[in-house]
């Protein structure tokens, strides 16, 4: 997840939006735009210099989309009129060519390099700080950002100096007025994965005998029916497959994973590595890589005839961004998967203006709408916090919900975990009778054999689940406003916000009272309802994968999170769009229509009951829909059957 360090320390902010006009304006004159993620000082932390005028950086200029309301309304309508190519699109929906020029033009005159993608949505800029300072009018300063500890088998992060400005970016108002956000003025590197390993056995607690968490993506094949594809001969082939990534990849480690340990065919020079922005630096663990890798291996096995472009980007928030125009102006992947993400209680704390959606929200907005059109299929993992997306950044315990899967233009990945017995150590063990949304209330009742002092402790430390609930940003898509029931939930109550503290003037809870033995209780909804479609993201019915970069053995078992659901979704995708003969496109508003109507391709998981929850929300039964595993599982076969006849 964008990792924002830990409460009261460092917070990210958008900017407001343009200044009010003069009456009779001169084209010239200067007005502000939205920036992206800025550094600000909430609690003191010290500015300590500015930042050295010949420090490169990279920034782009995120264009507005035109004729917006159309294009929602294609892409929102399963596109009737047909998908559209790189090319139409830009003309029906990105900037002129005109107004593209002026930008560069004017960014010229300091001396900035500038590259357009090809979509007329995304300009990219390189230069150095002073440039930028001058050309956009703002003072870039240098801060001290605290170490984040390492958390749910993430490594940390050290305490480390990085730039940026709460400045207001300006440009001339004859160009502000087409561009939506400036991105790039700080390096704060924004992100972690989504991705949550097995918590370690007390010292001198003797393991199962049997592992746990050693699943293969054959198994995943398996759970949700996507064999009867592989024995009609579907595999991916002639189909890629798109990684969106902020870490770098050894292409070696997914083949021999392949190759060695799953022993599976796949076809040659299968991966493509694309470094976006001069790419995401060396492999590294601590950096991100082990996310990489599993998200290539797991996509890669599922569609074995599938290519695999790899689009690696620098950890900055114009690095994600670019990442996701890259894919969507080359348009090469059919299918594009990311597990990176961060909760919304970030960006609308950083706001904090009261204001309208932030833009960065609304520019992968436009990355995935112009997927959409392009018929691209699209899946973002949706978070590993259960219900409280933010605990494990900022560190409120509110309830929230992971961005960029909150767009209403991708699909949600959420998780579950498996029915059957777990054993956890050689004494202890757990029993699922159904599979369930993922939370590990399961797993707190069992905290001696962790070594935790008691159940509450552990609870807290290890606040793990599917991410899932109610956008506070995005409002509800018309594809689930139609869905029956949809704002209505069940909950059980375990974790209780308490504890408010303030975080940039706004007051959010920081700790949470304990229920072991909550009751059900019910509520309503509003805004965009998360995630979309879920399968097994639970550590302890989870995978193993393979990363050179891991201390010691290189394979490693126990591994979930919805960062494997987003890329296995990626990967059956390509081997449905290989079977139907077409991209079959944005899923949710074909999945909602047929999950509303009989012989639903999902099998909802809808038992109200505590031992069905993301560590807040239930299922409700009979509804098509449920905030701690959306529309449930899919089978994957009755999917593509559906989508060939759509």
């Amino acid at each position: 997840m964008l990792a924002a360090g830990t409460a009261g320390t460092l917070l990210l902010f958008m900017a407001a939006g343009p200044a009010s006009s003069a009456t009779h304006p001169s084209p010239s004159a200067k007005v502000a735009v939205s920036q992206g993620i800025s550094a600000a000082v909430l609690s003191g932390d010290p500015v300590f210099g500015k930042t050295p005028p010949g420090t490169p950086e990279t920034v782009s200029f995120i264009l507005k989309t035109r004729h917006l309301g159309l294009l929602q309304g294609d892409v929102g309508s399963g596109l009737p009129l047909g998908r559209l190519s790189v090319g139409r699109f830009a003309r029906d929906f990105g900037q002129t060519p005109a107004d593209i020029a002026a930008l560069r033009l004017y960014l010229a005159r300091f001396r900035i390099r500038t590259k357009a993608y090809r979509d007329a949505l995304d300009v990219t800029a390189h230069g150095t700080a002073g440039k930028f300072d001058k050309a956009l009018t703002v003072q870039q300063d240098n801060f001290r950002i605290p170490a984040v500890k390492a958390h749910l088998g993430q490594p940390g992060r050290p305490a480390m100096t990085i730039h940026g400005t709460t400045d207001k970016p300006l440009l001339p108002r004859g160009i502000a007025r087409f561009v939506l956000a400036i991105l790039g003025l700080t390096d704060y590197p924004v992100a972690s994965s989504n991705a949550v390993h097995e918590p370690a056995l007390a010292q001198g607690v003797q393991p199962a005998t049997v592992q746990t968490g050693n699943r293969t993506p054959e198994d995943f094949a398996r759970q949700y029916n996507l064999d009867p594809l592989y024995k009609a001969g579907f595999t991916g082939a002639g189909q890629t497959i798109g990684i969106v990534t902020l870490a770098s990849i050894k292409p070696s480690d997914a083949t021999f994973f392949w190759k060695h340990v799953l022993h599976i065919k796949t076809r040659s020079r299968k991966i493509k590595l694309v470094n976006v922005d001069g790419g995401a630096g060396k492999v590294s663990n601590a950096a991100g890589s082990g996310e990489t890798t599993l998200d290539v291996e797991q996509s890669g096995a599922i569609a074995p005839g599938a290519k695999v472009v790899v689009y690696q980007a620098p950890n900055t928030d114009p690095g994600f961004l670019d990442a996701f125009y890259d894919a969507a102006s080359q348009n090469v992947a059919g299918t594009v998967s990311t597990s990176w993400g961060e909760a919304e209680t970030v960006i609308d704390t950083a706001v904090a203006s009261g204001t309208e959606t932030p833009a960065y929200e609304q520019s992968f907005n436009e990355a995935f709408l112009e997927m959409g059109a392009q018929g691209q299929s699209s899946f973002v993992a949706q978070g590993d916090a259960g219900a409280f997306d933010d605990s494990d950044e900022l560190g409120t315990t509110e309830l929230a919900v992971d961005n960029p899967g909150d767009s209403a233009w991708t699909t949600s990945a959420g998780g579950t975990t498996l029915a059957g017995t777990i054993p956890l150590s050689k004494t202890v063990s757990a029993h699922i009778p159904a599979q369930r949304a993922w939370g590990w209330d399961w797993l707190w009742p069992h905290f001696a054999a962790f070594g935790a002092p008691s159940e509450p402790a552990f609870a807290l430390a290890q606040a793990a689940g599917g991410g899932g609930g109610f956008s506070a940003d995005i409002p509800m898509p018309r594809y689930q406003r139609l869905t029956p029931r949809i704002r209505h939930f069940s909950d059980a109550e375990y974790l209780t916000p308490i504890d408010p503290k303030p975080f940039g003037g706004v007051p959010l809870p920081t700790k949470w009272a304990f229920n072991p033995k909550p009751s059900v209780s019910t509520g309503t909804g509003s805004g965009r309802a998360l995630p979309d479609v879920s399968t097994d993201a639970d550590p302890f019915t989870g995978y193993e994968e393979y990363f050179t970069g891991f201390t010691g053995n290189p394979l490693e078992v126990g591994w979930g999170g919805t960062s494997f659901v987003a890329p296995q979704l990626n990967g059956a995708t390509a081997v449905i769009d290989q079977a139907v003969g077409h991209r079959v496109g944005f899923w949710n508003p074909s999945i909602y229509r047929w999950a509303a109507g009989p012989h639903s391709p999902f099998r909802p998981l809808d038992t109200a009951s505590a031992s069905n929850t993301n560590l807040f929300y239930t299922g409700t039964p009979g509804a098509v829909f449920n905030p701690a595993s959306g529309l449930g599982t899919p089978n994957l076969a009755r999917l593509a059957r559906y989508f060939a006849r759509s």
